[in-house]
């Protein structure tokens, strides 16, 4: 194998493997439920479309000076699919899902692997789990988009390439970030102040220092999620569920007639959950600070220099700590208050801020980064994940893709993981947590559906 051949990982991109632990590790799961998949059409879907992305045949392999995508000499599909034989109802279902999420991916090869289960109740169970190094929620998405056309007799788009790392355009954007400082291009505070435009220019980079810096000092002192039986030592098993699909009208009823957002509702839901947890335990609710981490995309505020390609693999996501109401004592004053801290944190730099440590700490030396991973996963409870499908049915190797689910991985001494998406038109909540944390995530996802009844009664 040639140096040649090999690239360094990005920062964002190695950061997933530098802080993930062995009890959490940082892989994502999807699930598909597709009509009619069989194992021949799936194979060669996977060969023609699935591989067009170099990425997809490349492991992270540690090697000084840090993380580097090494080509697989011994890359075979068949290390990388399994096909499960027999029928399968739902319940055994849930259960093999939750397996597979306490296995290992190997290091030895690249880190993604497809299971099938074409004779799953409801129809066939793709299952896909891949290290977050690959991608983020967003990037995943974005592949399944273009292999999986909205028509069975439209061809995929194949979108795959050689990926050309170009290490010195993190400099560029630096540079290309100060100029924005300077010019006032970045979100300012002009609402405050409508003369900022006439400013001079080191008056105008000296508020947006000062801006800057009082957004870190912020995020810096905000306060650690107070003991509760969320935070409890993680035993590294897992177990997940998922609902069946909601209708996504629900939602927007609810959120229409209270003047939130869709997102709000969902939070609000998980709030109304997570408060009967701790009802049922010693938590005092009044003095109780819990935080959701919510993966914010950030693709669209970054600068020129690092913006990526529309399609392009890779991590590119912030991270915005929202406090849950759990004192909250009824359904429209948790939904309010979640309105409020949601809008609040719109307008801040929290996201960039946390997706700049994530990737420092890659850089850092062993002894240095667990003080940044405690820094970020001490003030959260619970990571709460929103990714929006597409609107539209879509078609994998010509066959309906019926349900969308995925489950997201947890860092730190995080054990509960929540997941929305939506598809077609319709949303379905899952959960994946630590059996420390939670040991009937059916019962926890069935209270989010009962918030979700209240807010819409």
């Amino acid at each position: 194998m040639s140096h040649e051949e090999s690239h360094l990982l990005l920062p964002v991109d190695s950061a997933w493997l530098a802080l993930e632990r062995p009890e959490n590790p940082m892989t994502i799961t999807v699930m598909l439920r597709v009509e009619g998949l069989t194992e021949a059409r799936f194979r060669e879907f996977l060969q023609d479309y699935w591989l067009a992305w170099d990425r997809f045949r490349y492991m992270p392999v540690a090697r000084a000076p840090g993380w580097w995508w090494e080509p697989d000499p011994t890359f075979q599909l068949s290390h990388h699919l399994s096909v499960v034989a027999g029928a399968v109802s739902r319940p055994a279902l849930e259960h093999w899902v939750s397996a597979r999420l306490n296995e290992p991916l190997p290091e030895y090869r690249p880190r993604w692997k497809f299971w099938l289960v074409p004779e799953a109740e409801g129809g066939a169970a793709l299952l896909l789990r891949i290290h977050h190094c690959y991608a983020d929620g967003l990037s995943l998405l974005g592949v399944f988009e273009r292999i999986c056309p909205p028509s069975p007799r439209q061809a995929p788009v194949i979108y795959g390439a050689r990926e050309e790392v170009d290490l010195g355009r993190w400099k560029r954007s630096a540079g290309a970030w100060l100029q924005a400082l300077n010019s006032g291009e970045l979100e300012t505070l002009e609402a405050t102040h409508p003369d900022q435009s006439a400013r001079h220019p080191i008056e105008r980079l000296a508020m947006q220092g000062a801006r800057l810096v009082n957004e870190l000092s912020q995020f810096l002192v905000e306060p650690e999620d107070t003991p509760s039986p969320l935070k409890q030592p993680l035993l590294g098993r897992r177990s997940c569920s998922w609902t069946d699909p909601v209708e996504l009208a629900r939602f927007r009823a609810a959120a229409e007639r209270t003047g939130c957002t869709v997102n709000d509702v969902l939070l609000s839901c998980v709030a109304s959950a997570v408060r009967l947890r701790l009802a049922d335990g010693e938590t005092d609710l009044d003095a109780a600070v819990l935080h959701a981490a919510v993966p914010v995309d950030i693709r669209e505020r970054l600068p020129e220099g690092i913006r990526p390609e529309a399609g392009a693999l890779g991590n590119f996501f912030g991270t915005v700590f929202v406090p849950l109401p759990v004192d909250g004592d009824s359904s429209l004053e948790r939904l309010f208050r979640i309105k409020h801290e949601t809008r609040r944190l719109k307008k801040s730099w929290q996201p960039g801020i946390s997706w700049g440590l994530a990737g420092s700490a890659s850089l850092l030396p062993a002894t240095l980064r667990q003080p940044i991973a405690d820094l970020m996963y001490r003030k959260a409870s619970a990571v709460v994940s929103n990714v929006p499908g597409t609107r539209e049915p879509r078609y994998l190797a010509g066959c309906p893709i019926r349900e969308q689910m995925f489950w997201v991985p947890q860092a730190g001494n995080i054990g509960l993981g929540i997941s929305v998406v939506s598809y077609a038109g319709r949303v379905q909540f899952g959960v994946v947590a630590d059996e420390a944390i939670l040991t009937e995530p059916e019962a926890f996802l069935q209270d989010c559906l009962a918030e979700l009844d209240a807010l819409t009664a």
